[in-house]
């Protein structure tokens, strides 16, 4: 496959919520293939208990006003060194929005009319990279919400024809258990193409070339999920 080029703060900084994951989240333990259907497997374990950094911006259940969502962090199966990376962390999915220059984020998409947020999960995965070879490890137990700033706000109502004030996300970590080359940015033929370019990164680069309002959101998420970070 052809080399894929192309603040918010929360304290205490993510390397020491990843270094010590039972500290800062006691409940934690301490430790184009277009029609494949993707397995919904889970380890033969009890399910970790996820908190999250920041109790305010989440709930059990969306709050009005904001568009159902869900987000998927794809981590690799092996922490495989991709590109210059030379640490095993450097192994979550980022892909470059086509409509956004240098902004780059985790795949995430709305939670149709009645549908599973899971089986709404498997779906944007499939959806927006392609990738049917992948399980899933965790799911947070608690939606997380954003505002969108008002330029954004505008420009999303005008063409959902609604009036979100922002996006409440359920997020769930999946293991990829396929091969680079499965990952296709096209898709599964169902929707326009979100991406152009994606990439294997850090947690930390992640949050770092996310637009500015996802930032927290996406600290929080590196945080719930930090067991299968290290």
């Amino acid at each position: 496959m052809a080399v894929c080029r192309f603040s918010f703060c929360l304290n205490p900084p993510l390397q020491q919520v990843l270094a010590n994951p039972t500290f800062f989240f006691p409940q934690f333990p301490p430790y184009s293939k277009r029609s494949a259907p993707l397995p919904l497997t889970l380890p033969n374990r009890p399910r970790p208990i996820v908190t999250c950094a920041s109790p305010s911006s989440s709930m059990e259940s969306p709050p009005d006003g904001y568009r159902r969502n869900v987000g998927i962090c794809l981590i690799n199966s092996s922490k495989k060194v991709h590109l210059t990376f030379s640490s095993e962390n450097h192994h979550v999915f980022s892909a470059s929005r086509l409509d956004v220059p240098d902004s780059w984020q985790m795949p995430q998409g709305g939670v149709d009319e009645g549908e599973d947020p899971r089986a709404a999960a498997i779906r944007e995965l499939r959806e927006e990279t392609g990738v049917t070879s992948a399980e899933i490890l965790m799911e947070a137990p608690h939606w997380l919400t954003y505002d969108f700033p008002p330029k954004v706000r505008e420009k999303l109502n005008r063409q959902w024809g609604s009036n979100w004030k922002g996006q409440a996300q359920k997020w769930f970590l999946f293991k990829f258990t396929g091969k680079d080359e499965e990952v296709n940015l096209l898709g599964d033929g169902t929707e326009k193409a979100e991406f152009g370019e994606w990439s294997w990164m850090s947690p930390e680069q992640v949050i770092d070339r996310a637009v500015d309002f996802k930032k927290p959101v996406y600290k929080e998420v590196m945080g719930a999920f930090s067991p299968h970070l290290q």
